[in-house]
């Protein structure tokens, strides 16, 4: 027998089945929504209490992704570290990804999948040697849990800031709204919204309080089951009277004069096939998950029931005061499969216990970094009592740096989950003023 002809037939074998679909038992199941079952991760000095700045921030640099270490290197901010805690999930949605498990089957294509009804499409612990892991985690996260089946950021500030000269530079007023019309696991109607005869997935929509200049601009973002075609989205400007339909490529424009695009909501409002996804591996790193209510908050808007809101230091105000949390993460490249796209690639770093996107490191077509980008995510137990025991991770903060230009985009939440602030018709283009 030839061994040369042996080892190879072996080592194609392997590579045949690397890739190959093994059945998820239930124990990954348990592993995917606790990952910390065995024990919380450490790392050398590090512990809750601890600062990290640009003193310290090469001892911990390991800690820290790219992005977090560069800012903190160059004294923009310090991270204060809290103790890391489990974020449990809504019961609803663990146990449909536990009776749906093994059903949802990728396709031929990137964007395709065949089986999938609700829950955690692939809740096993992605493999580097499965080509398509990456994509699997983008599908994870498209039907994942962030906001659960609608859910209202009811109101929502933004700042625009000049990082050198702290100067605040607009202040916006927004209400945002979040609905699943598919996949629902809780809250009526389940599983999904009828009459939907457009076959959408998901609704977005938004609409401007402040400042005068900009009332009532409105935008609706529809997006539909099949990832193979294009979201449809619709801006109304109050000043033009008229809903206008935007172009694909305007999803990737400067939004209102922000730095955040369209395409960056919610740590990214794409398709799974816009882009091209690529897993390098796990990592334990500072994460910005905390207990809100615990955080020295903001008093400058005043909410009718005491709410307040998450407050921003640092270089320019553009980072949030709150605490990091040490916790287990999937490192994804996401790559424009459009050549023209103005970003040549994000990496994505995703909580493995939520499977939120908290931080992001956004380069541009030269290959540089050109923004880092954090959301914040409160505990919904520490939170607003509509949020209590909901088991949704709750957005409470972001921080869009524009390292290049040296400028930022902040927001301050109020996220509640509340179905009754998300009516199905809110999100039809003609709920919009003006609607032709």
């Amino acid at each position: 027998m030839n061994t040369k002809i042996t080892k190879l037939s072996f080592a194609l074998l392997v590579a045949g089945f690397a890739g190959a679909a093994v059945a998820v038992t239930e124990a990954d199941v348990e592993q995917s929504f606790n990952p910390y079952k065995a024990g919380f991760p450490s790392f050398p000095g590090l512990s809750a209490g601890t600062v990290v700045n640009k003193a310290n921030v090469e001892q911990f640099k390991d800690a820290l992704d790219p992005g977090l270490y560069m800012v903190v290197k160059n004294g923009w901010t310090e991270l204060k570290v809290g103790p890391t805690t489990q974020f449990e999930l809504d019961k609803f949605y663990v146990e449909a990804t536990k009776k749906n498990v093994n059903k949802a089957k990728l396709g031929a294509k990137n964007g395709e999948i065949t089986g999938f009804v609700a829950g955690r499409p692939f809740p096993e612990e992605p493999q580097e040697a499965d080509a398509r892991a990456g994509e699997k985690i983008a599908w994870n996260f498209k039907y994942g849990i962030n906001w659960g089946d609608n859910a209202a950021i009811y109101p929502f500030y933004w700042k625009y800031r000049n990082m050198q000269s702290a100067q605040v530079e607009r202040t916006i007023k927004f209400n945002f709204h979040f609905l699943n019309f598919k996949h629902r696991v809780q809250h009526a109607p389940v599983p999904e919204v009828t009459p939907n005869p457009s076959e959408l997935f998901r609704g977005i929509y938004m609409t401007v309080l402040e400042p005068q200049d900009l009332k009532n601009t409105q935008l609706l973002i529809q997006r539909y089951e099949d990832d193979l075609k294009f979201d449809d989205a619709y801006l109304y400007l109050g000043f033009q009277r008229r809903v206008r339909r935007l172009a694909t490529g305007q999803t990737t424009d400067a939004f209102l004069g922000s730095d955040l695009m369209i395409e960056d909501f919610e740590g990214y409002n794409g398709r799974v096939s816009d882009m091209k996804w690529t897993y390098k591996g796990s990592k334990n790193i500072l994460m910005p998950y905390y207990n809100h209510n615990e955080l020295k908050l903001a008093d400058e808007f005043k909410e009718p029931d005491g709410y307040k809101f998450v407050d921003f230091s640092g270089q320019g105000g553009c980072f949030p005061n709150i605490t990091w949390q040490l916790r287990k993460v999937y490192v994804v490249e996401a790559t424009p499969v459009n050549p023209s796209h103005p970003v040549s690639k994000r990496v994505f770093h995703i909580d493995a216990q939520v499977y939120n996107i908290n931080r992001t490191l956004i380069y541009d077509r030269k290959g540089e970094l050109w923004k880092t980008w954090t959301i914040g995510k409160s505990h919904p137990d520490h939170h607003l009592p509509v949020n209590k025991g909901t088991g949704i991770a709750i957005d409470d903060s972001f921080s869009m740096v524009d390292v290049q230009s040296k400028h930022c985009t902040t927001g301050q939440f109020k996220g509640q989950v509340d179905p009754k602030l998300n009516p199905p018709s809110l999100f039809q283009v003609q709920n919009m003023r003006g609607g032709d």
